[in-house]
């Protein structure tokens, strides 16, 4: 039986409703029982293996964001936004990475981490030695933008709007974030809350090619 709270014509008309917003209405908060329901859409995002190389920083204190704002090339949605997320990866995962992951996978199966031992051996020699090219932290940045998608559809489906932007100098949101010394690195950010009806872009038909074009079947 299909207990789906959204239809399938729901789910599609909220993925239209989506766009990527050029201005928020500063005055509109996100309530905290939706965004705790975004702020889990992150947690629950899949990663590689489930070692979660990331960590999302919500900037809520307004003189950061202005600062910020010099960083983001003058995109404004960073201040006026009712959230701003800043998504992050770990750099360089490692070894003690991984047993971190380990420890809290045999915290919530509990299940003896000793039990885990060939999968954090399996893990820990796909870091080390890949079986193909492979950048550590770029494979980290890709596992940040599956989150990403998880926050924007998620959102989308809330009604919340949301513009994913790499507009940013990445080492600065470091500098100010203070993230130098953490081992976190800016990736990419997402400014949440809700469109002005002024904004020209909320209207205007989705320029996409056709699925035909983009979706093959191969059978």
């Amino acid at each position: 039986m299909n207990t789906t709270t959204f239809s399938p014509q729901e789910v599609l008309k909220q993925l239209e409703w989506r766009y990527a917003t050029k201005e928020f209405d500063s005055s509109k908060k996100i309530p905290d029982d939706v965004w705790k329901v975004l702020e889990q859409s992150l947690v629950l995002a899949p990663s590689s293996f489930g070692v979660q190389p990331w960590k999302f920083f919500v900037v809520r204190n307004p003189d950061i964001r202005h600062q910020l704002l010099e960083h983001s090339w003058g995109q404004k949605q960073v201040e006026e936004a009712s959230h701003l997320v800043v998504l992050t990866i770990k750099e360089d995962i490692n070894s003690e990475d991984v047993d971190s992951y380990l420890e809290r996978m045999s915290e919530v199966r509990n299940v003896p981490v000793e039990n885990l031992e060939k999968l954090g051996d399996m893990i820990k020699g796909f870091i080390k030695e890949p079986p193909f090219p492979l950048d550590k932290n770029e494979w980290s940045t890709r596992q940040v933008y599956i989150a990403l998608g998880f926050f924007m559809t998620c959102a989308a489906i809330l009604e919340i709007d949301t513009c994913p932007m790499e507009g940013i100098v990445p080492d600065k949101y470091d500098e100010v974030l203070g993230l130098k010394e953490t081992g976190y690195h800016t990736v990419v950010v997402c400014p949440a809350g809700y469109r002005l009806p002024s904004d020209k872009y909320a209207n205007i038909p989705k320029v996409r090619f056709k699925t035909e074009d983009v979706v093959e079947y191969v059978d």
